[in-house]
């Protein structure tokens, strides 16, 4: 099987989607999927951990470790309320992003 050269413009594509793969990775989880439905029910507000955890069939370091995850790849934020922590959706960059990627590859890529 032959491989075929890539001009310029598929490259950048390739390369711009390769830096999303965190995200691609943070939304491809179910319970983290479930987290993001849940703060999207509570755009005003956030939820803390513990609130989070209550709502899920997992436990607080597994809750825990999927905010990471999330954070890690700009999808949720927090800020501090006294000793917990306040997670809310950050979702429009991440998301910005990856369309645009994804747009380029299926423009660059369309024969």
């Amino acid at each position: 099987m032959a491989v075929s050269k890539l001009n310029q413009q598929q490259e950048a594509a390739i390369k711009s989607f390769e830096k999303d793969f965190n995200v691609m990775h943070a939304l491809a989880d179910r319970n983290r999927q479930k987290i993001i439905v849940l703060l999207a029910h509570h755009l005003d507000d956030g939820l803390t951990v513990t609130s989070i955890t209550e709502r899920m069939a997992i436990t607080q370091p597994a809750v825990s470790h999927h905010l990471k995850i999330l954070r890690d790849a700009g999808i949720v934020s927090f800020h501090k309320k006294g000793l917990q922590s306040v997670y809310y959706l950050t979702l429009k960059e991440p998301l910005k992003r990856l369309e645009q990627s994804l747009k380029g590859l299926r423009t660059k890529f369309e024969k």
